[in-house]
């Protein structure tokens, strides 16, 4: 049985793709990929220094790549509506892809610069105004995608609408996967709400599986604790490769046959022999209820309007 792999990729050429956090791991294989392919690819990271290493990687790897990089910090809303008038210069009036792919994981409590918990404010509510703000961008001439990355972890996360903030106690890995299960409920009723309005936008989700980026690094570091982090490292010996871990959210962007909707990960193999799949969904992750409340709330949070699609 033949899996997925990156030469599966069809023809991007004329297409506009965005994806968060482009600088390393799973974001640089994701912009890599579709640049390969032939989509203007615009990186969009938080370190200017580091996005500007990523874009020389991916030109000296696909010479022929159409590349751009914009300043992106989702802890910051400010950041996110300027970083958003840049992509729409960049993008000439259409997006063709959002990959929403940049997180962090596990961090000591943390606030964002609006004052948010750090892996809410950034996993989710960046994402979310980010994707408010190129929503004109989307559906324009023909089907646009919204792929956010998602995790495994968001099984363990619950929507505590009475302490989104971490003002009354806080876990780590409680909080990073209520933000993983954000992502799938953003994902769920943002494809709601473009069928209902008939917008040509189909609303995906991946999530890598265990892989080796430097997404888990971060949260020991901040709390002084360089020896988790070298721990980290040493870990990754027994988990994939990210161009593994990129293939579900590559198979979730290009896939013709996707639907609004869909959640994928990798195949029980891994890269090799098991490709990209179709990935289970918590029943919290499908609570359509809890879905439409977080959104008005991630609207009023960020002061974005609710009924913008």
């Amino acid at each position: 049985m033949h899996s997925w792999t990156l030469a599966d990729m069809p023809d991007l050429s004329g297409t506009t793709a965005v994806v968060t956090g482009a600088n390393s791991g799973i974001g640089a294989v994701t912009a890599l990929g579709l640049a390969r392919s032939g989509a203007r690819t615009v990186l969009a990271c938080r370190d200017p220094e580091r996005g500007r290493r990523a874009l020389d990687a991916v030109r000296r790897a696909a010479p022929d790549s159409d590349l751009a990089l914009v300043g992106l910090d989702l802890a910051d809303l400010s950041s996110v509506a300027e970083a958003a008038g840049r992509i729409a210069k960049e993008a000439d009036g259409k997006l063709d892809l959002l990959v929403n792919n940049a997180g962090v994981m596990a961090l000591p409590l943390m606030r964002t610069a609006d004052g948010f918990e750090m892996q809410f404010g950034t996993n989710h509510l960046g994402h979310f105004a980010l994707t408010h703000h190129l929503l004109p961008l989307l559906g324009v001439g023909g089907m646009s995608r919204v792929v956010t990355v998602s995790s495994l972890a968001h099984r363990i996360g619950r929507i505590d609408f009475d302490n989104l903030n971490a003002e009354r106690g806080y876990d780590k890995w409680r909080a990073y996967g209520q933000s993983k299960l954000a992502n799938l409920l953003f994902t769920a009723e943002l494809q709601r709400r473009a069928d209902a309005a008939g917008k040509q936008v189909l609303a995906l989700a991946a999530h890598p599986g265990l892989s080796a980026t430097e997404l888990g690094q971060a949260g020991p570091r901040l709390a002084g604790r360089t020896w988790a982090a070298r721990l980290e490292r040493a870990t990754r010996v027994y988990t994939q490769p990210a161009s593994a871990g990129a293939l579900p959210t590559l198979y979730a962007a290009t896939l013709p046959t996707a639907l609004g909707g869909s959640y994928f990960g990798p195949g029980l193999l891994g890269e090799t022999r098991g490709g990209p799949a179709p990935a289970r969904l918590s029943a919290r992750a499908q609570d359509m209820t809890t879905a439409l409340a977080l959104w008005d709330e991630s609207a009023r949070l960020t002061g974005t309007a609710a009924d913008v699609i």
